[in-house]
């Protein structure tokens, strides 16, 4: 659980809303909502305007909402449509209305258009997913403790062994010692993946037992207060093929660049092509074939992604992943991974694992 988020989400939403004459927002996006009212739950729909703030949600989570939530709950039926319809005239005090165009599908809006009796409603994108692109302290400690907790578990299992165990076990592994570790759950599928299949970036752990003498990708996350950590770690299970000790070094030198090149203010692409050059140098610029990175909150991806093509520029408090990798058809793969708060200063590593290669029984 959250804690109450501080109203000045709430607040700067408001401003964001007025800026494009909007009388209110209807947030349907759950993690959006989350953010906004510290609801916790699967089924409620946020409205934010200039005439108030509600949070409408079912029976089911009546006595948790209200003690979670930063707004007032209307407790509605099920499907919370028309209980949203009747709460928006008030709420948005006359002005038009917004909608989360990227999530509330095209049949719920056009009901929900037909039961607002005239009112304009306005799709719009990103209005809450802007403002969450910054993390407050709150956040920062949440996502540095899940990667604590990740690092930990780590640590732990890599101590027990891994050769002979199947990928499956180790993930298996892994996610309890997360649990025990004080996670809520993982923040995705954790991926293990020895020798060639290291080469697939998001490889799904399989029933074969991991062997001596190759790389072993290890990509996992943890959840803590609803908040995610990311980090991959590449480990060897005994001396390695000359390539593959070649390829984890050029990756462990590009990822280290970005991670001191990282500053608020530079485009993201830019920050990909830092260790995308240092890939291609060394020969090995078509094993990269992903984005450098993406953005860690609420959700394991959210903005900005740190990708060659992307337009955006990376603000201070943004936090970000930096996970180059290289990936050798047939061979094995490595991918070294790290989350970061980007600061004036450099960037605020949360991922307290070591990258050096490590050798493991």
């Amino acid at each position: 659980m959250t804690a109450r988020p501080e109203p000045g989400r709430q607040e700067r939403l408001l401003a964001a809303l007025a800026e494009r004459d909007l009388g209110a927002l209807v947030v349907t996006d759950l993690a959006n909502v989350r953010y906004l009212t510290g609801y916790v739950g699967s089924n409620a729909i946020a409205l934010v305007g200039a005439g108030g703030r509600r949070l409408v949600t079912d029976s089911r989570y009546a006595l948790s909402a209200r003690e979670q939530v930063a707004a007032e709950v209307v407790v509605g039926r099920r499907d919370l449509l028309a209980d949203v319809a009747s709460a928006l005239p008030e709420v948005a005090a006359g002005g038009r209305i917004g909608v989360e165009a990227e999530n509330l599908t095209l049949a719920r809006h056009e009901r929900l258009a037909g039961m607002l009796d005239g009112l304009e409603v306005e799709p719009t994108r990103g209005l809450v997913e802007a403002l969450r692109l910054v993390k407050d302290p709150e956040e920062v400690a949440a996502m540095r403790e899940a990667a604590d907790v990740a690092s930990r578990a780590l640590e732990r299992v890599l101590g027990e062994g891994i050769v002979g165990r199947s990928e499956r076990q180790v993930a298996f592994a892994l996610h309890g010692a997360m649990l025990d570790g004080g996670a809520e759950e993982p923040s995705f599928p954790i991926i293990v993946a020895a020798g060639p299949g290291g080469a697939r970036p998001h490889a799904v752990p399989g029933p074969d037992p991991i062997p001596p003498g190759t790389l072993v990708v290890i990509d996992l996350g943890a959840v803590v207060r609803g908040y995610c950590s990311d980090m991959t770690r590449t480990v060897a299970t005994g001396p390695l093929p000359g390539r593959l000790e070649e390829a984890y070094r050029v990756c462990l030198d590009a990822q280290e660049a970005a991670l001191a090149a990282a500053r608020p203010g530079m485009g993201a692409a830019e920050l990909d092509a830092v260790a995308r050059e240092r890939i291609a140098a060394a020969g090995y610029g078509e094993a990269f074939g992903h984005g450098l990175g993406h953005g860690v909150g609420l959700r394991i991806h959210e903005r900005p992604g740190v990708r060659p093509e992307s337009t955006e520029t990376l603000p201070a408090g943004a936090a970000i992943t930096i996970e180059p990798g290289i990936y050798l058809e047939g061979e094995g793969g490595v991918r070294i991974e790290d989350l970061v708060v980007l600061a004036e200063g450099g960037p605020d590593v949360l991922t307290p694992f070591p990258k050096d290669l490590r050798v493991v029984d």
